[in-house]
């Protein structure tokens, strides 16, 4: 019964992806809909079965399906892996995921391509879900350069836009730079131990008493760099503000819950490889935490002076992902996974709020031409504002409880870890207020024609709103310090040194109490700049000195254009005019003289018997020539 239900549980958003392709233009958009949304739903309710079957057990459930490579010693099986972490996060990605297909069938609705977004849509759930439950890296590698695909065809959706083509090409090339690290990885990790399976890599390296640290270390050193480039990490991380070119619900399902969180899952998942005592593994966790503690900060500072709602909310995600990478480089994986969870309702919550927003004014994204929308979009502006106090880390809500223990996590092992990442979360609390006024409050910036069609946002897309904002608010309660039941859960994953309860004392209070100082601090600097001031954003045009660095995000993506595109683009254009030329004048130029040989050679063929026998007598003469000089 289990390996059918794991086959449905996989396999069922596939189904989704090949009616809506083969049949989905010529149902109604009801109907293809509905089918791409049942198509996640199901899974997630047989996500809900597995995950209170493991709850009870606390025992992994392995299914093997077929042996798939046998090569000497090396040996790697096609199977599925549902223990407390791949549920949990299946519980996630499809709960989350089957509310943003919900929220499509309204958004989309006018899309003469309706049935392939849902199409698009299922087979990128259904590449995540094969990424969460693979039972080793080879079939994690499978879901990792699925959904890879799908962002590439989601991102340029609507591929009539140039611009969108480009920011889909430039999300698929980065995501494969990390994944050639990701592949060495494996290799590596494969060749060490001849096997990719996930519980006989534990049992190995937890149980060897000579392990090659150095091979080890560039092996989780080269997936590090992997999950670099899927969860958008300096220096792979333009990519993902370019992925607002995408339609909003697609920006929500893979800044939230599925693709982005990808990186951070295998990590967690080989916390055994990455938890080992040597100075090399030493180094590459330390390099994990500087990177996700400047990722988040210099994310934040790009965040500040955004004017477009989607950007604002990307930069975000990208500053949200580096504090979960500055958890994981500090050993505390729980503290991470908790993060992702909450970020995922939080952030969620906030794209679609975005997009209703968007919806309600005809594509309009930029904030300068927003204002007072809470008088007519009320549960959008409530549902809004619960996740930014979410994000924002005030208590009670849940991203409180989860950036709060990555902060204080940071201040017990390094202090310059824990302030840059206190300054990004200072920061966060102000760009997502600074957002929040120049959206909802004041008077309304935008065309009169705009503000006579402002109105709320259809049920199909406030209703998964206000579920991600209950989440919101709530979902914080998975893990109270001291009373985590999700470190509970998670523990049989991690050694006893890691899952070790937190036991709050008088300083972890005082960090409690400076965090949300903080957060309170720069709602309070937006309030007073946008608010009372009502300060509206320059034009573009208008923007001087560091502000516009920050505006044009530190110049990095000219910077990559001047380092390593135009190069390229000049090395290219090289081998064209001059190195392909000179082929194709070679291969050619030998055609031509075989041709006029061959051209030649046919005018001697004209049936004359005197010339025949001419030529019959010098070949003789030849033959017998160099017999005789021979000898």
């Amino acid at each position: 019964m289990d390996i059918n239900l794991a086959l449905v549980l996989v396999l069922a958003p596939f189904v989704g992806f090949l009616i809506n392709v083969f049949f989905g233009k010529s149902i109604s958009k009801t109907l293809s809909g509905s089918i791409g949304t049942l198509s996640v739903v199901i899974p997630f309710a047989i996500s809900l079965y597995f995950f209170g079957i493991i709850s009870a057990s606390k025992e992994p459930i392995s299914i093997h399906l077929f042996d798939w490579i046998s090569i000497s010693s090396f040996n790697v099986n096609f199977g599925f892996l549902l223990d407390q972490l791949s549920v949990l996060w299946l519980l996630f990605v499809t709960g989350i995921g089957a509310l943003i297909h919900l929220y499509s069938i309204s958004y989309m609705h006018d899309d003469l391509n309706f049935h392939k977004y849902f199409a698009y849509l299922n087979l990128f759930i259904f590449f995540m879900i094969t990424l969460v439950v693979g039972s080793n890296l080879l079939v994690m590698f499978i879901g990792w350069e699925g959904v890879g695909l799908c962002s590439y065809l989601l991102i340029g959706f609507w591929h009539k836009n140039q611009e969108f083509n480009d920011a889909a090409k430039k999300a698929f090339i980065m995501n494969r730079i990390g994944d050639l690290g990701l592949l060495i990885g494996i290799f590596i990790i494969g060749s060490l131990f001849s096997t990719l399976d996930f519980t006989t890599l534990k049992t190995a390296i937890i149980g060897a008493s000579d392990l090659n640290t150095y091979w080890l270390a560039v092996a989780a050193f080269a997936l590090f760099i992997g999950a670099c480039g899927k969860s958008a990490q300096i220096p792979l991380y333009t990519w993902l503000p370019d992925a607002m070119a995408g339609p909003t619900p697609v920006s929500a399902l893979i800044h939230a819950a599925t693709m982005v969180t990808a990186g951070i899952y295998m990590i967690t998942r080989l916390n055994f490889v990455y938890s080992l005592d040597f100075a090399g593994m030493h180094l590459v966790n330390d390099i994990i935490a500087v990177v996700g503690a400047v990722t988040a900060l210099v994310a934040a500072t790009i965040a500040l002076v955004q004017n477009d709602i989607k950007k604002v909310l990307a930069y975000s995600t990208v500053s949200q992902l580096g504090l979960m990478f500055l958890a994981l480089g500090l050993g505390a994986y729980e503290v991470a996974v908790f993060h992702v969870i909450t970020h995922a309702f939080f952030k969620a919550c906030l794209f679609l709020g975005s997009g209703s927003v968007i919806h309600a004014l005809h594509g309009e994204q930029d904030m300068r031409k927003m204002g007072g929308l809470r008088k007519t979009m009320s549960i959008t502006f409530i549902t809004f504002l619960l996740a930014s106090l979410a994000i924002s880390g005030i208590p009670p809500f849940s991203g409180f409880f989860s950036k709060d223990e990555i902060l204080m996590v940071a201040f017990e092992h390094n202090k310059v870890l824990w302030l840059i990442g206190s300054l990004a979360s200072i920061m966060t609390a102000f760009y997502i207020f600074r957002l929040l006024y120049l959206t909802f409050f004041n008077d309304f910036r935008g065309t009169k024609e705009q503000e006579s069609h402002l109105h709320e946002s259809p049920s199909l897309i406030t209703l998964p709103l206000i579920i991600l904002a209950i989440l919101a608010t709530i979902g914080g309660l998975i893990s109270l310090p001291g009373h985590s039941w999700l470190s509970d859960y998670l523990s049989p994953l991690f050694s006893a040194e890691v899952h070790e309860q937190h036991i709050l004392s008088a300083l972890d209070y005082i960090l409690m109490a400076v965090a949300v100082v903080g957060g309170l601090v720069g709602i309070g600097i937006a309030y007073t700049k946008y608010i009372k001031q009502n300060t509206i954003p320059t034009a573009d045009s208008e923007i001087t000195g560091f502000s516009k660095v920050l505006y044009n995000k530190y110049y990095i993506d000219e910077g990559y254009e001047l380092l390593f595109v135009k190069p390229i683009n000049v090395l290219s254009r090289f081998f064209r005019d001059y190195i392909e030329t000179g082929l194709s004048t070679l291969v050619f130029g030998l055609g031509k003289i075989t041709n006029e040989i061959g051209y030649q050679g046919k005018k001697l063929q004209n049936g004359n018997i005197g010339f025949y026998l001419f030529a019959f007598v010098l070949g003789v003469c030849a033959i017998v020539s160099y017999l005789i000089l021979a000898q």
